[in-house]
């Protein structure tokens, strides 16, 4: 039988041994941590450790009454705290850098039509992911922090401690962070054939009911930060359709494409 006509493997030809991969896979480790170390080295300079928490935190400070402070109730948080932000922070600098890393790894094993579709979801995740956190702190803390505040009798003297500010600021990041992950689910959903464009949009009511159940769960229960949460996820889908339809046409395999010619 002849070959001659048969399309040739696009990785024919490069496979490693087991061992390579692994000393890759270490290199690739070892520059992504020296990323995040550098990254930590600049912030310890400036703006430190203290400042970052004290940028952290001020959402909070804005909405307390005048000469309001957040107080340690444990004797190494002053200093532990502070770390703990400044090494997030760190890596969120740094994510970019471990992002490429891990896509140097990946990338030689994949096929074309594959480097088409993991790329621009990695890219376009990590920019949604930061977006999230972002209007999380811009927007949302600000107005939950005064809806709350304007709810504390005077008789109490609001003073939060410092480690329970930064579990909540974290458990808030993740949540919205992840919330606006919402276009690359569905579009993954709809490019490896799950679910159809047509059901995705026959979902559309059950998933508002569905954003506001999650938003009721994973907020605190106020209703600034549930609506904060559920209307840009409702708003996300609908994005989240709208480019599934355009990622499809442009990540086709040859076979999928030849059979849709």
């Amino acid at each position: 039988m002849s070959t001659e006509n048969q399309p040739q493997d696009e990785l024919a030809g490069t496979e490693q041994p087991f061992v390579q991969h692994l000393m890759e896979l270490r290199d690739r480790l070892v520059k992504a941590a020296i990323a995040v170390g550098i990254a930590m080295a600049v912030l310890a300079l400036y703006p430190g450790p203290a400042a970052l928490y004290d940028f952290l935190a001020q959402p909070l400070i804005a909405s307390l009454p005048e000469g309001g402070k957040l107080i340690a109730t444990s004797v190494i948080s002053p200093f532990l705290v502070p770390l703990k932000i400044m090494l997030m922070t760190a890596f969120l600098i740094a994510l970019p850098v471990v992002l490429w890393q891990m896509w140097a790894f990946v990338a030689p094993g994949l096929y074309s039509h594959e480097k088409k579709l993991v790329l621009p979801l990695v890219v376009s995740s990590t920019v949604l992911f930061f977006i999230g956190v972002a209007f999380c702190y811009f927007f949302v803390f600000g107005q939950v922090f005064k809806f709350i505040q304007s709810f504390a009798p005077k008789s109490i003297a609001a003073t939060p401690d410092i480690e329970a500010y930064l579990d909540f600021v974290l458990s808030m990041f993740l949540a919205f962070g992840l919330a606006f992950e919402v276009p690359i689910v569905v579009v993954v959903l709809a490019r490896m054939g799950i679910v159809s464009i047509e059901k995705l949009k026959a979902f559309r009511s059950y998933f508002i009911v569905l954003a506001f159940v999650i938003a009721a769960i994973v907020t605190p229960p106020d209703v600034v930060s549930q609506l904060a949460l559920a209307i840009p996820m409702c708003i996300l889908y609908e994005i989240g359709i709208w480019a599934a339809q355009i990622f499809i046409k442009h990540t086709q395999a040859p076979a999928e494409e030849s059979k849709s010619a």
